[in-house]
């Protein structure tokens, strides 16, 4: 019987769990028994979480292993189908699933080496790799009844102002034309649509057993690669100053092979617009380190910077 670590009860996602979420948390050791019988697996190490699922090290016939264990209502379905369309590439490899008992036996990577622990010059060059490898054609001819990215953009730009002033006017009005501009750019520059990781960050990032970095938890749409730079710039921006932020968003959009206004357009459409969300939301510092970005973006010429020196 595994140990389920107290980190993982004491997690936000359970603070209003419904009942039968938390009778999946109390049973939690016995699942991952059950399990263990089912697909002839041994524990072989103590259990690891995210914010929502926790993660086993096991053995089995093959070799190494992790079995992921996710709650009712959790969209393992979703990660299922995104690591099936990579196959690896890139990605974690699936190896069995019952998603609709949010079960996954995936390759087991390195837990202890996350990207999140190596210096920005040697993550964001590899991450921008990573989003490279992933934005493989992806249109309906290869991934039916995919959601669109892009879409999104058309949907909510309607509606950025009113979100604004329904909040109060919390920031000058001039972010908001320059977001509904860059709006226009993503809207105007649709091409053919490619693999996209929404989530994509440093977090999410392991290396597996030959060294190579793989994405643990994709979220995958379709739509331009362009939108995944300010997504992982905004998770280390903490660690840059304000001059800074141009430079490794450049770093990025090289790495990934990116075209540059429309990831710039991308970034600060993005920002705008989580800004708002976050602020209708109550959240505090997502909404600050999107206004970091947006007026470090927003000003900027569009002259290639030389990125700053590794850290």
């Amino acid at each position: 019987m595994i140990e389920v670590p107290e980190t993982f009860r004491a997690m936000p996602r359970w603070w209003a769990a419904s009942p039968e979420e938390r009778e999946w948390l109390a049973g939690l050791p016995h699942r991952v028994a059950t399990w263990c019988a089912r697909w002839e697996l041994t524990v072989d190490g103590p259990a690891r979480h995210g914010s929502n699922a926790l993660v086993v090290p096991v053995l089995h016939a093959d070799g190494r292993a992790a079995l992921r264990l996710a709650p009712p209502g959790d969209d393992t379905a979703a990660l299922s189908a995104a690591l099936r369309f990579w196959r690896g590439h890139g990605v974690v490899t699936e190896l069995a699933a019952d998603a609709g008992q949010g079960a996954l036996l995936l390759e087991r990577l390195d837990a202890d080496r996350p990207l999140t622990a190596e210096p920005l010059g040697v993550a964001f060059p590899a991450i921008g790799r990573i989003a490279r490898r992933l934005a493989v054609p992806a249109g309906d001819d290869v991934a039916p009844g995919l959601d669109s990215a892009t879409d999104e953009v058309a949907a909510r730009a309607d509606d950025l102002i009113g979100a604004w002033e329904r909040l109060g006017r919390p920031f000058d009005r001039t972010v908001i034309d320059t977001a509904a501009d860059a709006a226009t750019v993503v809207l105007a520059g649709r091409r053919d649509p490619v693999a996209v990781d929404t989530d994509l960050h440093f977090g999410q990032v392991l290396r597996d057993a030959d060294g190579r970095w793989c994405v643990v938890d994709p979220v995958l749409r379709r739509g331009d690669a362009e939108r995944t730079a300010v997504e992982v710039l905004w998770h280390r921006v903490d660690e840059m100053t304000d001059r800074e932020i141009p430079s490794w968003f450049d770093v990025l959009v090289e790495a990934a092979e990116l075209d540059p206004d429309l990831a710039r357009a991308w970034a600060l459409w993005r920002v705008t617009e989580y800004r708002l969300w976050g602020l209708e939301h109550g959240l505090t510092l997502d909404p600050a380190r999107c206004a970091r970005v947006s007026e470090a973006l927003g000003g900027r010429r569009q002259a290639r910077r030389r990125p700053p020196p590794a850290s």
